[in-house]
């Protein structure tokens, strides 16, 4: 099993973590991280923490709730920080945590289609972050997204064709 206890897993929803609700027919995001459990204990991944924070859509973050990410990942000692976040203001966030914090790795991934739904995507996702996290030592703030990890500034969702792309 590999153990890892540099890395810190941020769980903050998206669509990542949407769920079908039986009752309502809708996707759902719950408010645990038993999804992200999931997979790394597939990929049999021991991570020494997992937090959850907001688990929002991420058309539903605000300024206020970048402010706690930043501040959570401010106040951890961890220097490695994966977070798992919506593909919609992903690109925001990140650029709010590349002002606001120094001295950190920071790889913001997520998934178009929920793990639940499709476990592929978001696996892929996940684990390009994790090994560059694995590979590299330069701090900033990357984007984790369909084969890629590149600056924030350098990879955008194409809204038309649904898949993250290189600028």
């Amino acid at each position: 099993m590999k153990n890892n206890k540099n890395i810190l897993v941020i769980n903050t929803g998206g669509t990542f973590n949407k769920q079908y609700n039986p009752l309502d027919g809708s996707l759902m995001i719950k408010k645990n991280n038993d999804l992200v459990k999931e997979l790394l204990n597939k990929a049999q991944i021991n991570t020494i923490e997992i937090k959850g924070i907001l688990y929002k859509d991420s058309l539903d973050i605000t300024n206020e709730d970048r402010e706690l990410l930043a501040k959570l990942i401010n106040q951890t000692k961890y220097k490695k920080i994966i977070i798992i976040h919506g593909t919609d203001t992903m690109d925001k966030t990140a650029l709010y945590l590349d002002e606001n914090i120094k001295n950190k790795q920071i790889v913001l991934t997520g998934a178009m289609v929920p793990y639940s739904i499709s476990k592929i995507e978001a696996i892929s996702n996940f684990m390009i972050g994790y090994g560059y996290l694995l590979s590299k030592e330069k701090n900033g703030v990357m984007i984790a997204m369909h084969g890629m990890v590149k600056k924030y500034k350098k990879i955008k969702k194409n809204r038309e064709l649904g898949v993250f792309e290189c600028q």
